[in-house]
């Protein structure tokens, strides 16, 4: 994609722990996603950390020119803010109204390696496509191979009947942020929701059934 050519997203919301890993080779990979949200004037929503993989993907998107906005739940506050915050800082009560708030704010959600909480959030982003809540794209950026165990485990559900063939496409991956996002300008959904999206009540996400902007 050239400079000249618009993302289609406005906002992405990036999944990732306030941990760096054990290899500077996930610290490279958050830094390069940065970059590439940089360069396509994409902005970022993000779970508030202001250290590991959060801090360093936070702090060069902000450093690029673009907006930051991160969502946190008060108690994680002294956990995971170090010295000042990044960009803008929403405070919410719990990690249900964070993880709600990211997805409304949000056009696509990519995951960073990280623990349980990075995999919960992008795994619930994926299920809510599954289920028609929402059409938005979801990502996972698989840095030296780190998520192929969860693909696997992925491809296996689909072979014991679990998850349906079409579902499996709900997952896009990549190895590096230039071809994840290539692949997810593109991205069309190729299964059929489980229940029409004007039947979710979502009144918590800031949408009625009235809407499908979600």
């Amino acid at each position: 994609m050239g400079d000249e050519t618009p993302s289609r997203f406005k906002r992405i919301c990036v999944f990732c722990g306030s941990k760096s890993g054990n290899r500077t080779v996930f610290r490279d990979a958050a830094l390069d996603l940065g970059h590439e949200l940089v360069k396509r004037r994409i902005d970022l929503v993000y779970g508030g950390g202001s250290i590991g993989l959060m801090g360093l993907i936070s702090q060069t998107v902000r450093d690029g020119g673009c907006h930051v906005l991160g969502v946190i739940p008060k108690a994680l506050m002294p956990i995971e803010i170090s010295g000042e915050t990044v960009g803008d800082v929403k405070i919410v009560s719990d990690m249900h109204e964070r993880k709600a708030e990211m997805a409304r704010q949000a056009d696509a959600f990519i995951a960073l390696p990280g623990g349980y909480g990075t995999m919960e959030e992008v795994l619930e982003m994926i299920t809510w496509s599954q289920l028609g809540i929402h059409d938005k794209p979801v990502g996972l950026l698989n840095v030296d191979g780190y998520y192929n165990p969860l693909f696997a485990l992925f491809d296996n559900s689909v072979e014991e009947g679990f998850v349906k063939p079409a579902c499996r496409n709900i997952v896009l991956s990549a190895s590096t942020a230039h071809e994840l996002l290539e692949k997810m300008e593109l991205y069309t959904p190729l299964h059929k929701e489980a229940v029409p999206r004007m039947s979710w009540e979502i009144s918590h996400l800031g949408y009625s059934n009235e809407s499908s902007s979600l």
